[in-house]
Protein backbone atom coordinates (compact mmCIF):
# COMPACT_ATOMS: atom_id res chain seq x y z
CA UNK A 1 0.00 0.00 0.00
CA UNK A 2 1.34 3.41 -0.90
CA UNK A 3 2.12 5.85 1.85
CA UNK A 4 0.44 9.26 2.14
CA UNK A 5 3.47 10.88 0.55
CA UNK A 6 3.32 8.50 -2.42
CA UNK A 7 -0.35 9.25 -2.95
CA UNK A 8 0.26 12.99 -2.92
CA UNK A 9 3.09 12.63 -5.42
CA UNK A 10 0.85 10.57 -7.70
CA UNK A 11 -1.95 13.16 -7.47
CA UNK A 12 0.37 16.04 -8.30
CA UNK A 13 1.82 14.11 -11.24
CA UNK A 14 -1.63 13.20 -12.60
CA UNK A 15 -3.20 16.64 -12.32
CA UNK A 16 -0.32 19.06 -12.31
CA UNK A 17 -1.76 20.85 -9.28
CA UNK A 18 -1.63 20.44 -5.49
CA UNK A 19 -3.92 17.86 -3.89
CA UNK A 20 -5.60 20.41 -1.62
CA UNK A 21 -6.84 23.37 -3.66
CA UNK A 22 -8.99 25.98 -2.05
CA UNK A 23 -12.08 24.09 -1.01
CA UNK A 24 -14.38 27.06 -1.29
CA UNK A 25 -13.77 27.62 -5.00
CA UNK A 26 -15.82 24.74 -6.41
CA UNK A 27 -18.84 25.25 -4.09
CA UNK A 28 -18.77 28.96 -4.93
CA UNK A 29 -18.70 28.24 -8.65
CA UNK A 30 -21.57 25.77 -8.28
CA UNK A 31 -23.62 28.28 -6.27
CA UNK A 32 -23.05 31.02 -8.82
CA UNK A 33 -23.81 28.58 -11.63
CA UNK A 34 -27.07 27.58 -9.94
CA UNK A 35 -28.12 31.23 -9.62
CA UNK A 36 -27.25 31.89 -13.25
CA UNK A 37 -29.18 28.76 -14.21
CA UNK A 38 -32.29 29.97 -12.37
CA UNK A 39 -32.04 33.38 -14.01
CA UNK A 40 -31.56 31.90 -17.48
CA UNK A 41 -34.55 29.59 -17.10
CA UNK A 42 -36.74 32.47 -15.96
CA UNK A 43 -35.52 34.55 -18.90
CA UNK A 44 -36.47 31.75 -21.29
CA UNK A 45 -39.95 31.52 -19.77
CA UNK A 46 -40.65 35.27 -19.96
CA UNK A 47 -42.77 34.75 -23.07
CA UNK A 48 -45.04 32.15 -21.40
CA UNK A 49 -47.69 33.90 -19.27
CA UNK A 50 -50.24 31.08 -19.55
CA UNK A 51 -50.08 27.28 -19.97
CA UNK A 52 -49.16 25.91 -23.40
CA UNK A 53 -48.89 22.18 -22.55
CA UNK A 54 -52.52 21.19 -22.25
CA UNK A 55 -54.06 19.31 -20.58
CA UNK A 56 -51.27 18.18 -18.28
CA UNK A 57 -50.53 21.69 -17.03
CA UNK A 58 -54.20 22.35 -16.36
CA UNK A 59 -54.44 19.18 -14.27
CA UNK A 60 -51.42 20.03 -12.11
CA UNK A 61 -52.46 23.66 -11.66
CA UNK A 62 -56.02 22.84 -10.65
CA UNK A 63 -54.82 20.29 -8.10
CA UNK A 64 -52.20 22.68 -6.72
CA UNK A 65 -54.79 25.42 -6.36
CA UNK A 66 -57.12 23.07 -4.49
CA UNK A 67 -54.27 22.01 -2.17
CA UNK A 68 -53.64 25.68 -1.38
CA UNK A 69 -57.25 26.07 -0.27
CA UNK A 70 -58.67 27.48 -3.49
CA UNK A 71 -61.14 26.04 -5.97
CA UNK A 72 -60.33 22.84 -7.79
CA UNK A 73 -61.22 21.91 -11.33
CA UNK A 74 -60.84 19.05 -13.76
CA UNK A 75 -57.82 16.78 -14.18
CA UNK A 76 -57.00 14.65 -17.20
CA UNK A 77 -55.45 12.05 -14.89
CA UNK A 78 -57.05 8.72 -14.08
CA UNK A 79 -57.50 7.06 -10.72
CA UNK A 80 -54.84 4.31 -10.80
CA UNK A 81 -52.09 6.61 -12.12
CA UNK A 82 -53.01 9.75 -10.21
CA UNK A 83 -50.14 11.48 -8.37
CA UNK A 84 -50.07 14.61 -6.20
CA UNK A 85 -46.34 15.18 -5.65
CA UNK A 86 -45.87 17.93 -8.22
CA UNK A 87 -49.06 19.83 -7.25
CA UNK A 88 -47.82 19.72 -3.64
CA UNK A 89 -44.51 21.24 -4.74
CA UNK A 90 -46.06 24.16 -6.63
CA UNK A 91 -49.08 24.71 -4.36
CA UNK A 92 -47.41 27.61 -2.44
CA UNK A 93 -47.70 29.65 -5.65
CA UNK A 94 -51.48 29.71 -5.12
CA UNK A 95 -51.50 30.83 -1.49
CA UNK A 96 -53.18 34.16 -0.93
CA UNK A 97 -55.15 36.20 -3.43
CA UNK A 98 -53.20 36.96 -6.59
CA UNK A 99 -53.70 37.09 -10.31
CA UNK A 100 -53.23 33.77 -12.14
CA UNK A 101 -50.34 35.20 -14.18
CA UNK A 102 -48.46 35.95 -10.95
CA UNK A 103 -49.10 32.46 -9.58
CA UNK A 104 -47.95 30.93 -12.85
CA UNK A 105 -44.75 32.98 -12.73
CA UNK A 106 -44.11 31.66 -9.21
CA UNK A 107 -44.60 28.12 -10.51
CA UNK A 108 -41.96 28.82 -13.14
CA UNK A 109 -39.64 30.12 -10.43
CA UNK A 110 -40.10 26.95 -8.36
CA UNK A 111 -39.40 24.89 -11.48
CA UNK A 112 -36.29 26.91 -12.29
CA UNK A 113 -34.90 26.63 -8.76
CA UNK A 114 -35.32 22.85 -8.68
CA UNK A 115 -34.30 22.25 -12.29
CA UNK A 116 -31.09 24.26 -11.93
CA UNK A 117 -29.88 21.91 -9.18
CA UNK A 118 -28.82 19.59 -12.02
CA UNK A 119 -25.54 21.54 -12.02
CA UNK A 120 -24.29 20.65 -8.52
CA UNK A 121 -25.79 17.17 -8.64
CA UNK A 122 -24.15 16.49 -12.01
CA UNK A 123 -20.80 17.62 -10.67
CA UNK A 124 -21.05 15.32 -7.65
CA UNK A 125 -22.22 12.40 -9.75
CA UNK A 126 -19.54 12.56 -12.42
CA UNK A 127 -16.87 12.86 -9.74
CA UNK A 128 -18.23 9.72 -8.07
CA UNK A 129 -18.87 7.51 -11.08
CA UNK A 130 -15.96 8.41 -13.35
CA UNK A 131 -13.83 10.70 -11.19
CA UNK A 132 -12.18 13.27 -13.41
CA UNK A 133 -10.45 16.54 -12.78
CA UNK A 134 -12.51 19.28 -11.20
CA UNK A 135 -12.37 21.50 -14.27
CA UNK A 136 -13.61 18.70 -16.52
CA UNK A 137 -16.33 17.76 -14.04
CA UNK A 138 -17.52 21.37 -13.81
CA UNK A 139 -17.62 21.71 -17.58
CA UNK A 140 -19.48 18.40 -18.00
CA UNK A 141 -21.97 19.44 -15.31
CA UNK A 142 -22.58 22.71 -17.15
CA UNK A 143 -23.33 20.78 -20.34
CA UNK A 144 -25.80 18.54 -18.49
CA UNK A 145 -27.46 21.52 -16.77
CA UNK A 146 -28.00 23.38 -20.06
CA UNK A 147 -29.09 20.36 -22.09
CA UNK A 148 -32.46 21.17 -23.72
CA UNK A 149 -33.85 17.84 -22.50
CA UNK A 150 -33.12 19.11 -18.99
CA UNK A 151 -34.28 22.69 -19.37
CA UNK A 152 -37.25 22.69 -21.74
CA UNK A 153 -40.03 21.85 -19.29
CA UNK A 154 -38.82 24.27 -16.59
CA UNK A 155 -40.84 27.05 -18.25
CA UNK A 156 -44.20 25.28 -17.96
CA UNK A 157 -46.13 23.66 -15.13
CA UNK A 158 -44.97 20.15 -15.92
CA UNK A 159 -43.63 17.41 -13.67
CA UNK A 160 -40.70 16.89 -16.08
CA UNK A 161 -39.09 20.08 -14.77
CA UNK A 162 -38.05 18.31 -11.56
CA UNK A 163 -37.38 14.75 -12.72
CA UNK A 164 -33.89 15.22 -14.22
CA UNK A 165 -32.36 16.42 -10.92
CA UNK A 166 -34.27 13.69 -9.07
CA UNK A 167 -32.73 11.02 -11.33
CA UNK A 168 -29.23 12.34 -10.61
CA UNK A 169 -29.90 12.52 -6.87
CA UNK A 170 -31.31 8.98 -6.81
CA UNK A 171 -28.41 7.41 -8.73
CA UNK A 172 -25.97 9.32 -6.55
CA UNK A 173 -27.75 7.87 -3.51
CA UNK A 174 -27.60 4.35 -4.99
CA UNK A 175 -23.85 4.71 -5.51
CA UNK A 176 -23.39 5.96 -1.95
CA UNK A 177 -25.50 3.14 -0.53
CA UNK A 178 -23.65 0.36 -2.35
CA UNK A 179 -20.27 1.88 -1.56
CA UNK A 180 -20.96 2.31 2.16
CA UNK A 181 -24.04 0.29 3.15
CA UNK A 182 -25.96 1.56 6.14
CA UNK A 183 -29.52 2.30 7.30
CA UNK A 184 -29.19 6.03 6.64
CA UNK A 185 -27.95 5.52 3.08
CA UNK A 186 -30.71 2.94 2.48
CA UNK A 187 -33.36 5.32 3.79
CA UNK A 188 -32.03 8.12 1.58
CA UNK A 189 -32.27 5.98 -1.55
CA UNK A 190 -35.73 4.78 -0.52
CA UNK A 191 -36.96 8.33 0.09
CA UNK A 192 -35.92 9.41 -3.39
CA UNK A 193 -37.67 6.38 -4.91
CA UNK A 194 -40.76 7.27 -2.90
CA UNK A 195 -40.54 10.80 -4.28
CA UNK A 196 -40.59 9.34 -7.79
CA UNK A 197 -43.75 7.41 -6.93
CA UNK A 198 -45.33 10.51 -5.42
CA UNK A 199 -44.53 12.59 -8.51
CA UNK A 200 -45.47 10.52 -11.55
CA UNK A 201 -46.70 7.13 -12.67
CA UNK A 202 -43.35 6.41 -14.34
CA UNK A 203 -42.13 6.18 -10.76
CA UNK A 204 -43.64 2.69 -10.80
CA UNK A 205 -40.68 1.64 -12.95
CA UNK A 206 -38.30 3.22 -10.45
CA UNK A 207 -40.06 1.42 -7.60
CA UNK A 208 -39.71 -1.88 -9.45
CA UNK A 209 -36.00 -1.30 -10.08
CA UNK A 210 -35.52 -0.31 -6.46
CA UNK A 211 -37.26 -3.48 -5.26
CA UNK A 212 -35.00 -5.58 -7.48
CA UNK A 213 -31.93 -3.76 -6.21
CA UNK A 214 -32.91 -4.29 -2.58
CA UNK A 215 -33.56 -7.98 -3.20
CA UNK A 216 -30.25 -8.54 -4.99
CA UNK A 217 -28.24 -6.69 -2.37
CA UNK A 218 -29.93 -8.72 0.37
CA UNK A 219 -29.44 -12.06 -1.37
CA UNK A 220 -25.76 -11.26 -1.86
CA UNK A 221 -25.55 -10.38 1.84
CA UNK A 222 -24.44 -6.85 1.14
CA UNK A 223 -27.20 -5.36 3.29
CA UNK A 224 -28.92 -6.39 6.50
CA UNK A 225 -32.65 -6.84 7.19
CA UNK A 226 -32.59 -3.48 8.96
CA UNK A 227 -31.37 -1.85 5.76
CA UNK A 228 -34.08 -3.60 3.78
CA UNK A 229 -36.68 -2.02 6.03
CA UNK A 230 -34.94 1.34 5.84
CA UNK A 231 -35.00 1.17 2.04
CA UNK A 232 -38.64 0.05 1.76
CA UNK A 233 -40.46 2.02 4.46
CA UNK A 234 -39.96 5.49 2.89
CA UNK A 235 -41.46 4.22 -0.37
CA UNK A 236 -44.50 2.88 1.46
CA UNK A 237 -44.83 6.07 3.50
CA UNK A 238 -44.85 8.31 0.43
CA UNK A 239 -47.27 6.00 -1.38
CA UNK A 240 -49.62 6.31 1.62
CA UNK A 241 -49.12 10.09 1.58
CA UNK A 242 -50.24 10.16 -2.04
CA UNK A 243 -53.43 8.30 -1.17
CA UNK A 244 -54.06 10.47 1.89
CA UNK A 245 -53.79 13.70 -0.09
CA UNK A 246 -56.11 12.32 -2.78
CA UNK A 247 -58.71 11.55 -0.11
CA UNK A 248 -58.20 15.01 1.38
CA UNK A 249 -58.92 16.59 -1.99
CA UNK A 250 -62.17 14.66 -2.27
CA UNK A 251 -64.26 15.71 -5.25
CA UNK A 252 -62.79 19.21 -5.56
CA UNK A 253 -60.66 17.87 -8.41
CA UNK A 254 -62.63 15.62 -10.75
CA UNK A 255 -60.93 13.19 -13.11
CA UNK A 256 -61.59 13.03 -16.84
CA UNK A 257 -58.92 10.51 -17.79
CA UNK A 258 -59.62 6.89 -18.65
CA UNK A 259 -57.62 4.30 -16.69
CA UNK A 260 -55.42 1.83 -18.59
CA UNK A 261 -57.50 -1.16 -19.54
CA UNK A 262 -58.27 -3.51 -22.35
CA UNK A 263 -56.77 -1.17 -24.95
CA UNK A 264 -53.36 -1.43 -23.32
CA UNK A 265 -53.57 -5.21 -23.10
CA UNK A 266 -54.69 -5.55 -26.72
CA UNK A 267 -51.89 -3.25 -27.86
CA UNK A 268 -49.22 -5.68 -26.70
CA UNK A 269 -51.03 -9.01 -26.82
CA UNK A 270 -49.99 -9.88 -30.36
CA UNK A 271 -46.89 -10.19 -32.48
CA UNK A 272 -47.52 -6.95 -34.42
CA UNK A 273 -48.33 -5.17 -31.15
CA UNK A 274 -45.05 -6.23 -29.58
CA UNK A 275 -43.21 -5.13 -32.72
CA UNK A 276 -44.83 -1.70 -32.51
CA UNK A 277 -43.90 -1.35 -28.86
CA UNK A 278 -40.36 -2.55 -29.56
CA UNK A 279 -39.98 0.01 -32.35
CA UNK A 280 -41.21 2.76 -30.03
CA UNK A 281 -38.72 1.73 -27.32
CA UNK A 282 -35.87 1.68 -29.82
CA UNK A 283 -36.90 5.13 -31.09
CA UNK A 284 -36.77 6.63 -27.61
CA UNK A 285 -33.37 5.14 -26.85
CA UNK A 286 -32.05 6.29 -30.25
CA UNK A 287 -33.35 9.76 -29.41
CA UNK A 288 -31.23 9.84 -26.24
CA UNK A 289 -28.11 9.15 -28.30
CA UNK A 290 -28.90 11.89 -30.82
CA UNK A 291 -29.61 14.68 -28.32
CA UNK A 292 -26.42 13.90 -26.36
CA UNK A 293 -24.32 13.99 -29.56
CA UNK A 294 -23.55 10.30 -29.30
CA UNK A 295 -22.44 10.46 -25.66
CA UNK A 296 -25.30 8.25 -24.44
CA UNK A 297 -24.17 5.52 -26.87
CA UNK A 298 -20.59 5.88 -25.65
CA UNK A 299 -21.86 5.64 -22.09
CA UNK A 300 -23.87 2.49 -22.79
CA UNK A 301 -20.87 0.79 -24.40
CA UNK A 302 -18.70 1.58 -21.40
CA UNK A 303 -21.41 0.77 -18.84
CA UNK A 304 -22.12 -2.66 -20.35
CA UNK A 305 -18.41 -3.47 -20.30
CA UNK A 306 -18.16 -2.46 -16.65
CA UNK A 307 -21.35 -4.33 -15.80
CA UNK A 308 -20.26 -7.66 -17.25
CA UNK A 309 -16.67 -7.53 -16.08
CA UNK A 310 -16.25 -10.55 -13.82
CA UNK A 311 -14.39 -8.99 -10.95
CA UNK A 312 -14.07 -5.25 -10.47
CA UNK A 313 -10.48 -4.17 -9.96
CA UNK A 314 -8.98 -0.87 -8.90
CA UNK A 315 -8.77 1.52 -11.83
CA UNK A 316 -5.46 3.37 -12.18
CA UNK A 317 -5.53 7.12 -12.54
CA UNK A 318 -5.78 8.24 -16.16
CA UNK A 319 -4.57 11.50 -17.59
CA UNK A 320 -7.79 13.10 -16.46
CA UNK A 321 -8.42 11.35 -13.14
CA UNK A 322 -7.07 12.61 -9.85
CA UNK A 323 -6.65 9.40 -7.87
CA UNK A 324 -6.69 5.64 -8.29
CA UNK A 325 -10.16 4.16 -7.76
CA UNK A 326 -10.40 1.43 -5.14
CA UNK A 327 -12.38 -1.74 -5.77
CA UNK A 328 -15.28 -0.55 -3.59
CA UNK A 329 -15.75 2.50 -5.81
CA UNK A 330 -15.66 0.40 -8.97
CA UNK A 331 -18.18 -2.06 -7.51
CA UNK A 332 -20.54 0.77 -6.54
CA UNK A 333 -20.24 2.24 -10.02
CA UNK A 334 -21.01 -1.17 -11.50
CA UNK A 335 -24.24 -1.47 -9.54
CA UNK A 336 -25.22 2.11 -10.39
CA UNK A 337 -24.71 1.48 -14.10
CA UNK A 338 -26.84 -1.64 -13.89
CA UNK A 339 -29.65 0.25 -12.16
CA UNK A 340 -29.47 3.06 -14.74
CA UNK A 341 -29.51 0.69 -17.72
CA UNK A 342 -32.53 -1.25 -16.45
CA UNK A 343 -34.31 2.00 -15.62
CA UNK A 344 -33.70 3.44 -19.09
CA UNK A 345 -35.13 0.42 -20.86
CA UNK A 346 -37.95 0.09 -18.32
CA UNK A 347 -39.09 3.72 -18.62
CA UNK A 348 -38.97 3.61 -22.44
CA UNK A 349 -40.91 0.33 -22.46
CA UNK A 350 -43.48 1.45 -19.90
CA UNK A 351 -44.18 4.68 -21.78
CA UNK A 352 -44.49 2.82 -25.08
CA UNK A 353 -46.96 0.30 -23.66
CA UNK A 354 -49.18 2.98 -22.09
CA UNK A 355 -49.15 5.14 -25.22
CA UNK A 356 -49.89 2.12 -27.43
CA UNK A 357 -53.05 1.55 -25.42
CA UNK A 358 -54.43 5.01 -26.27
CA UNK A 359 -56.55 4.16 -29.27
CA UNK A 360 -58.47 7.45 -29.57
CA UNK A 361 -55.65 9.21 -31.45
CA UNK A 362 -52.73 8.27 -33.71
CA UNK A 363 -49.67 6.68 -32.18
CA UNK A 364 -46.57 8.78 -31.68
CA UNK A 365 -43.70 8.75 -34.14
CA UNK A 366 -41.60 9.66 -31.11
CA UNK A 367 -42.44 10.67 -27.56
CA UNK A 368 -39.17 11.53 -25.89
CA UNK A 369 -40.68 13.21 -22.84
CA UNK A 370 -40.51 10.18 -20.55
CA UNK A 371 -36.83 9.36 -21.22
CA UNK A 372 -35.60 12.96 -21.25
CA UNK A 373 -34.98 12.82 -17.51
CA UNK A 374 -32.22 10.24 -18.17
CA UNK A 375 -30.33 12.32 -20.76
CA UNK A 376 -28.18 14.33 -18.29
CA UNK A 377 -27.00 11.17 -16.53
CA UNK A 378 -25.94 9.36 -19.69
CA UNK A 379 -24.30 12.50 -21.06
CA UNK A 380 -22.18 12.75 -17.91
CA UNK A 381 -21.21 9.10 -18.07
CA UNK A 382 -20.38 9.46 -21.75
CA UNK A 383 -18.04 12.36 -21.05
CA UNK A 384 -16.32 10.35 -18.34
CA UNK A 385 -16.05 7.30 -20.59
CA UNK A 386 -14.32 9.39 -23.25
CA UNK A 387 -11.86 11.38 -21.18
CA UNK A 388 -10.67 8.48 -18.99
CA UNK A 389 -10.29 5.86 -21.75
CA UNK A 390 -7.32 4.97 -23.90
CA UNK A 391 -7.50 6.08 -27.56
CA UNK A 392 -8.33 2.57 -28.78
CA UNK A 393 -11.13 2.05 -26.24
CA UNK A 394 -12.43 5.56 -26.96
CA UNK A 395 -12.86 4.79 -30.66
CA UNK A 396 -14.47 1.43 -29.91
CA UNK A 397 -17.08 3.08 -27.74
CA UNK A 398 -17.66 5.72 -30.40
CA UNK A 399 -18.16 2.94 -32.95
CA UNK A 400 -20.95 1.52 -30.79
CA UNK A 401 -22.63 4.92 -30.62
CA UNK A 402 -22.36 5.36 -34.40
CA UNK A 403 -23.83 1.90 -34.93
CA UNK A 404 -26.79 2.68 -32.66
CA UNK A 405 -27.42 5.95 -34.49
CA UNK A 406 -27.35 4.46 -37.98
CA UNK A 407 -29.30 1.31 -37.07
CA UNK A 408 -31.89 3.38 -35.21
CA UNK A 409 -32.36 5.80 -38.11
CA UNK A 410 -32.85 2.89 -40.51
CA UNK A 411 -35.42 1.27 -38.21
CA UNK A 412 -37.32 4.52 -37.75
CA UNK A 413 -37.37 5.28 -41.48
CA UNK A 414 -38.68 1.77 -42.18
CA UNK A 415 -41.36 2.19 -39.51
CA UNK A 416 -42.52 5.54 -40.95
CA UNK A 417 -42.58 4.14 -44.47
CA UNK A 418 -44.52 1.04 -43.42
CA UNK A 419 -47.19 3.08 -41.64
CA UNK A 420 -47.47 5.54 -44.54
CA UNK A 421 -47.88 2.69 -47.03
CA UNK A 422 -51.04 1.68 -45.19
CA UNK A 423 -52.59 5.13 -45.38
CA UNK A 424 -51.92 6.11 -41.78
CA UNK A 425 -49.65 8.60 -40.09
CA UNK A 426 -47.81 8.76 -36.81
CA UNK A 427 -48.31 11.80 -34.61
CA UNK A 428 -45.35 14.18 -34.34
CA UNK A 429 -46.34 16.91 -31.91
CA UNK A 430 -44.46 19.87 -30.52
CA UNK A 431 -43.84 18.19 -27.18
CA UNK A 432 -42.73 14.85 -28.62
CA UNK A 433 -39.09 15.86 -29.04
CA UNK A 434 -38.55 19.64 -29.29
CA UNK A 435 -34.76 19.39 -29.13
CA UNK A 436 -34.74 16.84 -31.96
CA UNK A 437 -36.89 19.22 -34.00
CA UNK A 438 -34.38 22.02 -33.49
CA UNK A 439 -31.34 19.83 -34.22
CA UNK A 440 -32.76 18.42 -37.45
CA UNK A 441 -34.89 21.35 -38.61
CA UNK A 442 -37.81 18.92 -38.64
CA UNK A 443 -40.60 21.15 -37.34
CA UNK A 444 -43.24 19.38 -39.43
CA UNK A 445 -41.67 15.99 -40.15
CA UNK A 446 -39.47 13.37 -38.52
CA UNK A 447 -35.97 13.31 -40.09
CA UNK A 448 -34.25 10.22 -38.65
CA UNK A 449 -31.21 10.24 -40.95
CA UNK A 450 -30.59 13.92 -40.29
CA UNK A 451 -30.73 13.16 -36.57
CA UNK A 452 -28.30 10.28 -37.03
CA UNK A 453 -25.94 12.55 -38.96
CA UNK A 454 -26.02 15.14 -36.17
CA UNK A 455 -25.22 12.48 -33.58
CA UNK A 456 -22.45 10.84 -35.63
CA UNK A 457 -20.69 14.11 -36.48
CA UNK A 458 -20.96 15.34 -32.91
CA UNK A 459 -19.65 12.06 -31.50
CA UNK A 460 -16.66 11.85 -33.86
CA UNK A 461 -15.71 15.47 -33.24
CA UNK A 462 -15.85 14.90 -29.47
CA UNK A 463 -13.71 11.76 -29.68
CA UNK A 464 -11.13 13.55 -31.80
CA UNK A 465 -11.08 16.63 -29.57
CA UNK A 466 -10.77 14.93 -26.17
CA UNK A 467 -7.53 13.28 -27.22
CA UNK A 468 -5.84 16.48 -26.07
CA UNK A 469 -6.33 17.21 -22.35
CA UNK A 470 -6.04 20.92 -23.09
CA UNK A 471 -9.03 20.81 -25.42
CA UNK A 472 -11.43 18.97 -23.13
CA UNK A 473 -12.79 21.89 -21.15
CA UNK A 474 -12.99 24.22 -24.20
CA UNK A 475 -14.85 21.54 -26.19
CA UNK A 476 -17.35 21.05 -23.37
CA UNK A 477 -17.73 24.83 -23.18
CA UNK A 478 -18.64 24.80 -26.88
CA UNK A 479 -21.34 22.21 -26.12
CA UNK A 480 -22.77 24.59 -23.50
CA UNK A 481 -22.98 27.30 -26.16
CA UNK A 482 -24.66 24.84 -28.53
CA UNK A 483 -27.23 24.01 -25.84
CA UNK A 484 -27.95 27.69 -25.25
CA UNK A 485 -28.43 28.22 -28.98
CA UNK A 486 -30.76 25.22 -29.30
CA UNK A 487 -32.93 26.48 -26.45
CA UNK A 488 -33.15 29.89 -28.12
CA UNK A 489 -34.21 28.27 -31.39
CA UNK A 490 -36.85 26.20 -29.55
CA UNK A 491 -38.12 29.34 -27.84
CA UNK A 492 -38.39 31.31 -31.09
CA UNK A 493 -39.70 28.56 -33.37
CA UNK A 494 -41.88 26.51 -31.02
CA UNK A 495 -42.68 28.17 -27.70
CA UNK A 496 -43.52 31.70 -28.82
CA UNK A 497 -45.81 30.57 -31.67
CA UNK A 498 -47.60 28.29 -29.20
CA UNK A 499 -48.10 31.21 -26.82
CA UNK A 500 -49.43 33.40 -29.62
CA UNK A 501 -51.88 30.68 -30.66
CA UNK A 502 -53.14 29.80 -27.17
CA UNK A 503 -53.17 33.05 -25.17
CA UNK A 504 -56.66 34.64 -25.29
CA UNK A 505 -56.83 38.40 -25.67
CA UNK A 506 -58.07 40.61 -24.12
CA UNK A 507 -57.72 39.51 -20.51
CA UNK A 508 -60.83 38.40 -18.68
CA UNK A 509 -60.39 41.09 -16.02
CA UNK A 510 -60.32 43.80 -18.69
CA UNK A 511 -63.80 42.73 -19.81
CA UNK A 512 -65.29 43.35 -16.39
CA UNK A 513 -65.47 39.78 -15.12
CA UNK A 514 -65.39 40.22 -11.35
CA UNK A 515 -64.50 38.03 -8.39
CA UNK A 516 -67.52 36.11 -7.12
CA UNK A 517 -69.05 35.95 -10.62
CA UNK A 518 -70.27 32.43 -11.33
CA UNK A 519 -68.55 31.64 -14.61
CA UNK A 520 -69.23 28.83 -17.08
CA UNK A 521 -67.53 28.03 -20.39
CA UNK A 522 -69.11 26.63 -23.55
CA UNK A 523 -67.68 23.57 -25.24
CA UNK A 524 -67.97 25.62 -28.43
CA UNK A 525 -64.87 27.61 -27.45
CA UNK A 526 -61.68 26.04 -28.79
CA UNK A 527 -60.44 23.83 -25.96
CA UNK A 528 -57.03 25.43 -25.39
CA UNK A 529 -58.53 28.92 -25.31
CA UNK A 530 -61.28 27.63 -23.02
CA UNK A 531 -58.68 26.35 -20.55
CA UNK A 532 -56.66 29.58 -20.56
CA UNK A 533 -59.78 31.71 -20.17
CA UNK A 534 -60.84 29.58 -17.23
CA UNK A 535 -57.44 29.88 -15.52
CA UNK A 536 -57.99 33.63 -15.21
CA UNK A 537 -61.03 32.96 -13.03
CA UNK A 538 -59.12 32.30 -9.81
CA UNK A 539 -62.03 32.42 -7.37
CA UNK A 540 -64.10 29.49 -8.70
CA UNK A 541 -63.97 26.32 -10.71
CA UNK A 542 -65.18 27.07 -14.24
CA UNK A 543 -67.50 24.27 -15.39
CA UNK A 544 -68.56 23.55 -18.98
CA UNK A 545 -71.88 23.50 -20.79
CA UNK A 546 -72.87 22.51 -24.32
CA UNK A 547 -75.81 24.60 -25.61
CA UNK A 548 -77.93 26.39 -23.02
CA UNK A 549 -76.20 28.26 -20.18
CA UNK A 550 -76.94 26.99 -16.65
CA UNK A 551 -79.45 28.93 -14.63
CA UNK A 552 -76.86 29.99 -12.04
CA UNK A 553 -74.34 31.37 -14.57
CA UNK A 554 -73.50 35.08 -14.22
CA UNK A 555 -70.88 35.11 -16.99
CA UNK A 556 -70.27 32.66 -19.83
CA UNK A 557 -67.42 32.20 -22.29
CA UNK A 558 -68.87 31.17 -25.65
CA UNK A 559 -68.08 30.93 -29.34
CA UNK A 560 -68.03 34.22 -31.28
CA UNK A 561 -68.01 33.54 -35.00
CA UNK A 562 -69.91 36.28 -36.85
CA UNK A 563 -71.84 34.98 -39.83
CA UNK A 564 -71.34 31.32 -38.95
CA UNK A 565 -74.14 28.96 -37.87
CA UNK A 566 -72.57 28.19 -34.49
CA UNK A 567 -72.16 31.82 -33.45
CA UNK A 568 -73.68 32.03 -29.97
CA UNK A 569 -76.46 34.58 -29.52
CA UNK A 570 -76.62 35.48 -25.86
CA UNK A 571 -79.53 37.86 -26.27
CA UNK A 572 -81.85 34.86 -26.63
CA UNK A 573 -80.86 33.80 -23.13
CA UNK A 574 -80.91 37.21 -21.51
CA UNK A 575 -77.19 37.98 -21.75
CA UNK A 576 -75.25 41.01 -22.96
CA UNK A 577 -71.86 40.70 -24.59
CA UNK A 578 -68.96 42.13 -22.61
CA UNK A 579 -66.39 41.67 -25.38
CA UNK A 580 -63.94 39.10 -26.62
CA UNK A 581 -62.00 38.29 -29.76
CA UNK A 582 -63.85 37.30 -32.95
CA UNK A 583 -60.57 36.24 -34.58
CA UNK A 584 -60.01 33.74 -31.76
CA UNK A 585 -63.74 32.91 -31.83
CA UNK A 586 -64.60 33.59 -28.20
CA UNK A 587 -66.64 36.13 -26.26
CA UNK A 588 -67.70 36.79 -22.69
CA UNK A 589 -71.38 37.47 -21.99
CA UNK A 590 -73.03 38.64 -18.75
CA UNK A 591 -76.56 37.80 -17.68
CA UNK A 592 -78.76 40.86 -17.51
Amino acid sequence: MASGTDVRIRVVEATGQPASPRRWLVPALLAVGWLLGVGWRMWLSRHVPLPIAHTDEDSYLHTARALAGGPGGFSSENGPLRRVGYPLLISPAFLGERDFADSYRLVQLINAAVNATVLPLAYLLVRRLVPVRRATALAAAAVAATLPATVFYAGVAMIDAVLAPLVLAWLLAVHRWVRRPGPLAAAGAGALVGAFHLLHSRGLVIVGVHAGLVLLLFLRRRITPAQVLAAVLPVLALALLNEAVIRLLGDRVYLLGDPPGDGTVRAVASGPGLLRVGAAVATQLWYLVVITFGLAGVAWAGAVRVLFRRAPTPVPASSDAEVDRPATEVEATRWTFGVALVTSVGVAAGASVILAGITSKPLDAIYGRYVQMLAPFWLLVGVGMLVTATPRVRWRRAAVAVGVLLAGATLIAARLAWVASRGHELRYGGFGAPDLMALTGGWREFRPFTGAAVGVVGCLLLVAAVRSPRLRVPVLAVLVVVNLAIMQVITDRLVRPMVAATAPTPRVADLGVRPDDRVWASLGVQWVLRFNLSHQVTWADVRWFRDNPPADADVVFVRWAPGEPDDWDGARHGFVRLGGNPEQHWAAWRRT
